[in-house]
């Protein structure tokens, strides 16, 4: 069963337990930064889900599979990417959101 990380009450990350500590730092670090970008800018931010899924884990050509959702005032908006490189993924997906979350 994957277990849920809490980061500052309004973020939730499943799947990333797998990662080295280095790269969980990293993207903890990208997701923070976006997370602020949503607080600061839309209008009853509520939470920002984030599920990372290793769909391919042959050394050198690993794909990761990320979905994201992000609530905001009673609106719901979901992304997913699949990339050979995690932060490229976990940028685009975040990209994807706030993207969606301005064309309310």
């Amino acid at each position: 069963m994957d277990e849920n990380v809490e980061l500052g009450g309004k973020i939730s990350l499943s799947g990333f337990k797998e990662l080295k500590p280095a790269e969980l730092v990293v993207a903890k670090k990208l997701i923070g930064s976006y997370a602020r970008k949503f607080a600061d800018s839309l209008e009853n931010y509520e939470s920002l889900h984030i599920y990372l899924k290793a769909v391919h884990k042959t050394p050198g050509s690993e794909k990761y599979e990320i979905h994201g959702k992000l609530l905001f005032n009673g609106n719901l908006k979901v992304s997913e990417v699949i990339d050979r490189n995690l932060f490229v993924a976990l940028d685009n997906v975040l990209k994807k959101l706030e993207i969606l979350s301005e064309h309310i």
